[in-house]
């Protein structure tokens, strides 16, 4: 793995409560636990969960979302694995960045966050963004990476004229939530409920809702690139030689299945799971999630 594009420092345990951190509570309470990291990696201080001890499983989340995504994950799969959970910057306990958020940045911050670490050679889990920086670093890294779990991937669409108009009307929709429009908390609430409908994920989904406002203008600027040519990763696809478990929740209306299977087809060796839910399976559907997550991992080992 390569810094030559990153500084990093050594991971530094937890720190006290400080001013900035309480203008962000509500985003605070997505991301890492209370025995949380930082390390900071090319300008950026980024937090994470290091959980366990064995061969490194590195989980990555959607947009918007924080570690706390895969706690239930991470204590499943401690007594086996080390797991390592990371809040993206300007979400959960990271630091904003300098650079606007793509996959792209995403899997650099990635390759200096693993070296900094001392991860060795990792299984990624992500999600949504967080499976398309997955997917960039196991393209530029085959060596460093055992397997890919995606779930609800990104960077897999058609990229046609759906895709565009889509995106450009939800970065408008988040733009205004960036200018403080009064009905957007309500919205917000109304559109997440949508993204993640199942009972098992009401309280993650209740914190992404209650810091809308925070994570407006960085999910503004995350949907105006999704539908970039640079977010394209269908061209890197059968590059992936790795083992690939696909998960796919299939109610997402953003992340459509139907319109991803071509992509996923091109993965040299996948195999494709489809769980109930909108948007995010570990989640939505933890045990079955678990459950296929554990399996691949043993089959790797």
């Amino acid at each position: 793995m390569s810094t030559s594009h990153a500084a990093v420092a050594s991971p530094a345990r937890v720190e006290p409560l400080d001013a900035r951190a309480v203008r962000s509570l509500h985003r605070h309470a997505v991301g890492a636990s209370d025995a949380r990291r930082f390390v900071e990696v090319d300008g950026v201080r980024l937090a994470y969960d290091d959980v366990g001890r064995g061969p490194t499983v590195v989980c990555l989340h959607a947009i918007g979302h924080g570690a706390g995504d895969f706690m239930r994950l991470a204590a499943r799969l401690g007594d086996r694995h080390r797991v390592l959970a990371l809040d993206w910057p300007g979400q959960g306990w990271s630091d904003p960045d300098r650079e606007p958020p793509t996959s792209r940045r995403y899997a650099e911050l990635l390759d200096g966050f693993l070296t900094a670490v001392d991860a060795g050679p990792v299984v990624l889990v992500g999600n949504s963004i967080g499976g398309g920086a997955a997917i960039r670093f196991a393209a530029a890294h085959p060596a460093s990476v055992r397997g890919l779990v995606l779930v609800n991937n990104s960077g897999l669409d058609l990229f046609d004229a759906t895709t565009r108009i889509a995106c450009n009307l939800m970065a408008r929709f988040f733009r205004a939530g960036g200018r403080g429009a009064r009905w957007f908390p309500w919205a917000f609430g109304a559109y997440y409920r949508t993204v993640l409908p199942l009972p098992a994920a009401a309280e993650q989904c209740a914190r992404i809702v209650a810091s809308a406002s925070e994570i407006a203008p960085l999910l503004a600027e995350a949907w105006a690139r999704f539908s970039a040519p640079d977010a394209d990763l269908r061209g890197l696809v059968p590059a992936i030689a790795c083992p690939v478990l696909v998960t796919w929740a299939v109610g997402d209306r953003a992340n459509q299945l139907k319109r991803s299977r071509p992509a996923i087809g091109r993965f040299p060796n996948a195999r494709l799971v489809e769980l109930p839910g909108g948007h995010a399976p570990q989640l939505e559907r933890p045990e079955a999630f678990e459950r296929e997550v554990a399996g691949f991992l043993a089959a790797l080992r």
